[in-house]
């Protein structure tokens, strides 16, 4: 089964129809207003009508969980992806799927950082101080996944649309994660780079 791709930090309907017309299987939304890539609930509503078809996964950074469930709700996410310092107990019983981003450095051991977090997926990006995602550095190649189970595995971090296809090979996890590597600038997606990206994850 070809890899699922994540074309992440939308913000514009435009961009969002280019990248379900390409192929993406899930579109991710921030909402964490510390990125260049926020939404708002206008916005986030605004992409859902225009993408139907395509599920909508919502980012956020340490955020309240009734924030997180009062957005989901409204914008009728598929999934919520926790992209900060949240621990165990806060990443159980969501209603919806649900995504927990470890933001690794050198030598750690993704799959036991992995048993500790009940979501349904996982999602390795790197770590670097003070910015919880969206940086385009690549995860370092040390990491170790030791047993993590590739049907719970997203894989994140610098990807391009000339590097995903090695990633997809090397991880062989159930998706890839993107936003910054198919940017014209920060929120701004190129439209020739998102198609080349799918294309390129899907044939590897």
């Amino acid at each position: 089964m070809p890899v699922k791709v994540k074309i992440c930090g939308v913000r514009t309907v435009e961009d969002a129809r280019a990248a379900a017309h390409a192929g993406a299987d899930f579109l991710g939304l921030n909402f964490w207003s510390g990125s260049p890539r926020h939404v708002d609930l206008a916005q986030a509503s605004e992409i859902a009508d225009a993408v139907a078809g395509t599920p909508l996964v919502g980012v956020f950074v340490d955020a309240p969980r009734e924030l997180v469930e009062r957005v989901a709700a409204e914008v009728g996410l598929a999934a919520v992806q926790f992209h900060g310092d949240e621990d165990a107990a806060y990443c159980r019983d969501w209603p919806w799927r649900t995504i927990k981003a470890l933001r690794l450095r050198p030598g750690d051991d993704a799959a036991a950082l992995a048993t500790r977090y009940p979501t349904d997926y996982v999602l390795l990006d790197a770590h670097v101080a003070g910015r919880p995602g969206g940086t385009g550095v690549p995860i370092a190649p040390l990491i170790e996944l030791g047993a993590l189970l590739r049907a719970r595995l997203f894989v994140a971090g610098g990807l391009l649309p000339e590097t995903v296809a090695d990633a997809v090979r090397r991880w062989r996890p159930f998706g890839v994660d993107v936003a910054s590597g198919v940017e014209e600038r920060p929120g701004r997606k190129d439209h020739a780079k998102v198609e080349e990206f799918i294309r390129r994850a899907k044939a590897a």
